[in-house]
């Protein structure tokens, strides 16, 4: 296993960062403690591109060049124009009562949304959440249940299969996209025990990076759970992001000092670092 790169601070002074997306040249990231959507370029001048009144809220970019923005508390999935216009898309409301978490766009302007089944922030009993498909004209239907907390998401180049991680069993699922946009085949794509598998990013050597919270670091493995490399930091790893040069990626992570639900919103403490990562980003299906 190589050495551990060193990541340099990009930004710091956020409230709670995630979602990071290398997007139309820039990192595109969302600050949930202080509902904003913010771009950052190569020297860490941040714009903000948004105000979103929900928490969480999170982002991937369509192939036409749109945005999109899941307002996890609203239960309601925005398109973000290039122009800055923000416009429903989907009510999700029907699937799930309870926050939704992250989404992944995949081929054909279709896209997947996640809700982890219960309200983490008010202490509510961990319950399974699912994973629905909302189609381009915005209707929706739930494709997987029973997950134990599905966090970030990923669709691999060839549109073929969507990987979830699963926090609260430590693993990384697999599943088969259906030409429908179904879910089929669940399976374990790695088990990685010990750990608390967060945001993830997909590179073109077809392994995959995950953050982790509890263990304040970023892991890349490939598929059975072999760990190829890690990036440690001084606080907890929420989220990564591959972009920047081909030629020289990075890769990108949300960290912050994780206090608990209680002091989750109450100190600046978010940081968003880069690393030299090995490979790019994967080829967006």
């Amino acid at each position: 296993m190589p050495e551990p790169p060193v990541p340099r601070v990009l930004l710091e002074g956020l409230v709670l960062g995630e979602s990071p997306r290398w997007y139309d040249g820039r990192l595109w990231l969302c600050d949930w403690g202080a509902g904003e959507l913010l771009a950052v370029d190569a020297d860490g001048h941040r714009e903000t591109a948004a105000r979103i009144d929900a928490f969480p809220f999170c982002i991937d970019p369509l192939p036409d060049g749109a945005l999109l923005v899941l307002a996890g508390s609203d239960r309601r999935l925005l398109r973000r124009a290039p122009d800055g216009t923000l416009t429903p898309h989907a009510d999700l409301r029907p699937l799930c009562d309870r926050p939704w978490n992250e989404v992944a766009a995949a081929g054909g302007g279709t896209a997947y949304a996640n809700c982890i089944g219960f309200d983490l922030m008010t202490g509510e009993k961990p319950a399974g959440g699912i994973v629905a498909l909302v189609a381009p004209d915005g209707s929706a239907r739930t494709v997987a249940d029973d997950l134990a907390f599905p966090n970030g998401m990923a669709v691999t180049p060839d549109g073929g299969t969507l990987l979830v991680a699963e926090s609260y069993a430590a693993r990384i699922t697999a599943f088969d996209i259906a030409p429908d946009g179904g879910l089929t085949g669940r399976r374990v794509w790695a088990a990685v025990e010990g750990s608390a598998p967060d945001g993830i990013a997909l590179d073109a050597e077809g392994a995959l990076w995950f953050a982790d919270v509890p263990n304040r670091r970023c892991v890349r493995v490939r598929e059975g759970g072999e760990v190829l490399q890690t990036v440690d930091t001084d606080r907890g790893c929420f989220s990564c992001a591959l972009g920047g040069p081909a030629a020289e990626p990075l890769l990108f992570v949300t960290a912050a000092e994780w206090r608990g639900t209680a002091g989750a919103t109450e100190a600046r403490t978010v940081r968003l670092l880069g690393a030299p990562a090995p490979a790019p980003a994967a080829q967006r299906p």
